[in-house]
């Protein structure tokens, strides 16, 4: 093992879009764990369109990265050295943050991944996405047999788990993604009753009302701007709206003006906004839900993998403009014993 851990650090803040030069790659001396503590190696970094916010010292839920610290992300890693009982070296863990090759992290944040399914998925169907399009759903969205859903950003990780929920619910759904790869995919493999390509409509309102004839009643907002407007008069009476992100928004220097909120009154609107990790609860009930379905295969999922710690930065940027084709996650090393 190397003596040296490397880190991607947030080297400045963005103005508008991250770029490359946001970022910097340092080295450093391979910490040691302390008491209850354990040292992990990085297999998987998950990027995920949060961390935009994190990369701004505006007011937020959560505190900014600190300037010369690394980027925060989840990963899943080997064990190397643990003072902690319940870990040994050769353990595959998931819960410690960083885009770091080596992470030390209380024992307690840790988590031993089972066998049986990839260990990437513990980052994307049956990590903070997974359980996040399952909080959505089932505290928000409460769907009910015969309703008509439409999930943004539909071939995403959150979206798409989000989706396969409301089929499940007996729902008609109605996916927006952004090229026709991403919609046939919507449809053929996640099973959504249509998907519309924003990149190739002309109007988006019109689009959506073909698809959603009856109107909507619950949506899924993973992504804001000219995608809200034109769901939000479609709402039908007693809708619910699902505010989960909006990441066609996080790099505005300025907020966008919002609709008119008179609908939320005479229709009886339901807009809420969820934090998933507010309830960590959430994380293990999806999982005892969910694995057995990603074992049989029953619940679909899709990766877009890049290789190498020093492409985080790309990837990320890259995730912030749509590129990315499913659930972003970086192959930082393989496993010792190989899996």
């Amino acid at each position: 093992m190397s003596n040296l851990r490397r880190s991607v650090t947030l080297a400045s803040r963005p103005k508008g879009a991250p770029t490359l030069d946001n970022f910097e790659m340092r080295e450093e001396v391979m910490p040691k764990p302390g008491e209850a503590e354990v040292l992990t190696r990085t297999l998987w970094l998950s990027l995920d369109p949060y961390m935009r916010g994190r990369m701004s010292d505006k007011a937020s839920y959560a505190a900014p990265i600190a300037i010369g610290a690394p980027m925060t992300g989840e990963t899943v890693g080997e064990v190397v050295e643990s003072r902690d009982p319940r870990f040994t070296a050769g353990d595959i863990v998931v819960g410690a943050f960083g885009w770091q090759s080596h992470i030390v992290s209380s024992g307690d944040r840790l988590t031993i991944v089972p066998t049986g399914v990839p260990y990437s998925a513990y980052l994307g169907v049956l990590g903070m996405p997974g359980a996040t399009a399952y909080a959505g759903m089932t505290e928000i969205g409460q769907v009910k047999p015969g309703e008509t859903v439409v999930i943004s950003a539909a071939s995403g990780a959150v979206g798409a788990v989000a989706g396969q929920l409301a089929k499940r619910a007996g729902a008609r759904v109605v996916g927006v993604a952004g090229n026709p790869d991403k919609c046939l995919y919507i449809q053929d493999t996640l099973g959504f009753d249509e998907c519309i390509d924003h990149r190739a409509v002309m109007d988006l309102g019109s689009a959506l009302r073909d698809a959603c004839p009856k109107g909507i009643d619950v949506y899924f907002e993973n992504v804001g701007g000219d995608l809200q407007d034109a769901v939000y008069p479609l709402m039908n009476d007693y809708g619910r709206m699902i505010m989960c992100g909006m990441v066609a928004e996080y790099n505005d220097t300025k907020p966008r003006p919002g609709p008119n909120l008179m609908d939320v009154v005479k229709k009886r609107l339901r807009i809420e906004g969820f934090i998933v990790t507010d309830k960590l609860q959430r994380f293990v009930d999806w999982r005892a839900m969910a694995t057995p379905w990603v074992a049989d295969g029953s619940l679909h999922f899709r990766e877009h993998v890049v290789d190498g710690l020093e492409n985080a930065p790309e990837a990320f940027i890259d995730l912030l403009r749509g590129h990315n084709f499913g659930k972003l996650v970086i192959r930082v090393a393989e496993p010792s014993k190989g899996v």
